[in-house]
């Protein structure tokens, strides 16, 4: 297993996407502080398997007074990378914290690029939900469905404690978006999606609550839902699904608990009926705040997990970690 500081001094929320051409790009937030700002959606490549990182692209650059922060990713039909990218109003220059009372969250923007991250047009539309609700937050992987059609989730932020979490859909390969299903009224906000070979899609979703995972899953392209069950415990979250080489499904999520903060992982060999029992793939050590993990598997077998953290023991300052590794059954 190696580990690596791959991107210093961001709070980075990371969304990993494995491009047609190898080259894995990071989308990420690129200030240290939790949208506390003003700030950035970045893009950050790298070519030697998750090792070295270098600035690609800015997807989505804020307007004065706001921040772009919230994002999902991923590829198009046709091989462009898709950033979605939502933020905050009422966000002061940069390093000058301001909390959230007065700020509104911004309506998506989306943002397209047909050369790996580098340059962007931002031409796309996505709808406002089917309820009227009017804050919308992306969040997760941009995926592909069988049917041709892409598929993302958003949530709805309807403060102070009222969650919803939605299934959006595209039928022109990303340049517009409708919503097309309700995998949660009132409970679950941050929830990734996968979609697998039979048609089936998973969404893991964060609870409110005691914030631990819970798994949907929906048989008609996100028009409906049906609660399959916990995946964590209490503040384990938020989640990521990557479905292996081998079949299996991968989920990697933060954990919060105290005394242990870092980054987890189970498997699955039956599309999400049944679960490994957990194991700890990055332990923060002395950090009290990280995760949102993103992976991505390369052809060799090799698993790359991207992660924030707030600091390492040798390492005093936010970044976007990373950590290379294998799962048994491939070693």
């Amino acid at each position: 297993m190696e580990r690596y500081v791959a991107i210093d001094n961001v709070c980075a929320w990371p969304n990993l996407t494995l491009m047609p051409d190898g080259v894995i790009v990071a989308t990420i937030f690129n200030q240290p502080a939790h949208g506390a700002w003003e700030g950035d959606v970045e893009c950050w490549a790298s070519v030697d398997g998750g090792c070295l990182w270098e600035l690609r692209g800015t997807p989505a650059p804020h307007e004065p007074g706001t921040n772009r922060m919230n994002v999902a990713a991923g590829l198009a039909r046709n091989g462009d990378l898709i950033v979605i990218a939502s933020g905050w109003t009422d966000r002061p220059p940069v390093g000058e914290r301001r909390g959230f009372g007065e700020a509104e969250v911004l309506h998506p923007w989306v943002c397209r690029s047909a050369d790996g991250g580098r340059t962007w047009t931002r031409d796309g539309s996505i709808d406002k939900p089917i309820d009227g609700v009017q804050a919308l937050i992306p969040f997760g992987d941009v995926i592909q469905l069988p049917s041709g059609a892409l598929s993302v989730s958003c949530y709805a932020w309807e403060p102070p404690n009222k969650h919803n979490a939605y299934s959006y859909r595209s039928d022109d390969d990303g340049q517009s978006w409708s919503c097309t299903g309700v995998i949660k009224f009132d409970g679950i906000n941050e929830t990734t999606l996968l979609a697998l070979a039979d048609g089936q899609i998973l969404a893991a979703a964060r609870t409110l609550g005691d914030q631990h995972l819970d798994l949907y899953r929906s048989t008609d392209e996100g028009a409906t839902w049906a609660n399959s069950g916990p995946l964590t415990l209490g503040m384990q979250h938020p989640a990521h699904l990557l479905q292996l080489a081998d079949g299996r499904i991968l989920l990697t999520y933060g954990i919060r608990n105290q005394g242990l903060y870092g980054v987890g992982a189970r498997f699955s060999s039956d599309v999400g009926k049944t679960w490994s029992a957990p194991q700890l793939l990055v332990d923060f050590k002395t950090a009290t705040d990280g995760g949102y993990p993103s992976s991505v598997q390369l052809p060799n077998g090799m698993i790359v997990t991207a992660y924030y953290c707030s600091c390492t023991p040798a390492h005093n300052r936010y970044h976007m970690g990373v950590v290379r590794w294998k799962s048994k059954r491939e070693r």
